[in-house]
């Protein structure tokens, strides 16, 4: 299945070009950061193509600043916070609705050591636990759909670090916040292999996705120094978009999440990682950090390894107590 279509598409595809004659009238999608960054890209191109988008948002005034001219719904929310997920996700339960999309899209990159009050690390529980349970907490609406899509947005820096199951927060070794970074985004892929496997029969298909190197609030963590030594930035310091190095836009960087989302090429298909708008292609080569991956096509065997997936999802059940029903 991890072999590209070709699909058509590349990577200066735009969510524009992917959502063009697509038509969501009467469907409903959740997308977690959709007041942020490539989010907002992604909110504005369901929205457009007649679905009904709900985005969870920790500070509902700014994320009514960010999607000011596009009609989604906002509900508090914070991945960070267990209570506050269980609430939201018991918000949409009771309305009946059957969800189509689920895109976990929020994250939270290279960040200083922070715990929450479980003594999680922060990228891990938020990039992956947090989804995690809000996929598992939404699981009834998923299944009303007869045809989900569940979209776990990875990055090319998985490809330094695998899930560490016997010490994922930290406790044992020093931390390092790039490795802390790439092992939640091999989870975030994981998830996405777990959610398949478990959903498919019931027509819940998932898939991970690379969307681009993009500048967005999710550097917030990088000075301009560290941005300029990846050529993220300009002598003006403004973002740089060079397709050839895989440096995009917003809106391309919006393409490969809606793409998965909407595609009628991937009818059938599930467990598999995205990047540029069709399937990636395995590779074997290590990486040493951020500078050897930011332009390094493909996934790493253990970031799809169903193996590696179970475990994993036995340690999020733990770790946050949310678990299937049935």
């Amino acid at each position: 299945m991890q072999t590209p279509l070709p699909s058509g598409f590349g990577p200066a595809t735009t969510a524009a070009d992917v959502i063009a004659g697509v038509d969501l009238t009467g469907k409903l999608a959740i997308v977690t950061g959709g007041y942020s960054g490539i989010g907002v890209e992604t909110v504005r191109a369901l929205r457009g193509a007649g679905a009904h988008v709900i985005v969870p948002a920790r500070d509902a005034g700014k994320a009514r600043d960010a999607l000011a001219g596009i009609d989604a719904e906002i509900l508090p929310m914070d991945l960070a916070a267990p209570a506050s997920i269980d609430a939201f996700a018991e918000q949409v339960l009771a309305r009946n609705r059957a969800l189509h999309i689920l895109i976990n899209n929020a994250g939270v990159m290279a960040c200083p050591l922070e715990r929450d009050a479980r003594g999680y690390e922060r990228q891990f529980a938020t990039n992956h636990l947090g989804h995690f349970q809000l996929a598992v907490r939404l699981w009834p609406a998923l299944l009303r759909a007869n045809g989900a899509r569940v979209v776990a947005l990875s990055s090319r820096g998985h490809r330094y670090a695998a899930v560490d199951v016997d010490d994922p927060h930290f406790h044992k070794r020093d931390y390092d916040r790039w490795i802390a970074y790439g092992q939640s985004k091999t989870a975030t892929s994981l998830l996405a292999v777990g959610v398949d496997v478990r959903g498919k029969a019931d027509g819940i298909r998932a898939f991970a996705v690379h969307p681009g190197a993009i500048v967005t609030p999710l550097v917030r963590h990088l000075t301009n120094e560290e941005l300029r030594g990846f050529d993220a930035l300009d002598e003006n310091d403004q973002p740089v978009v060079d397709i050839a190095r895989g440096m995009k836009s917003p809106q391309q960087g919006a393409a490969t999440s809606v793409w998965a989302a909407t595609s009628r090429q991937l009818d059938g298909r599930g467990a598999i990682y995205l990047e540029d708008c069709d399937i990636a292609p395995v590779v074997t080569e290590t990486a040493a950090g951020p500078q050897d991956t930011l332009h390094a096509a493909g996934v790493r065997p253990y970031a799809i390894d169903p193996v590696a997936a179970e475990k994993l999802w036995a340690l999020s059940e733990v770790q946050t107590g949310a678990r299937l029903q049935g």
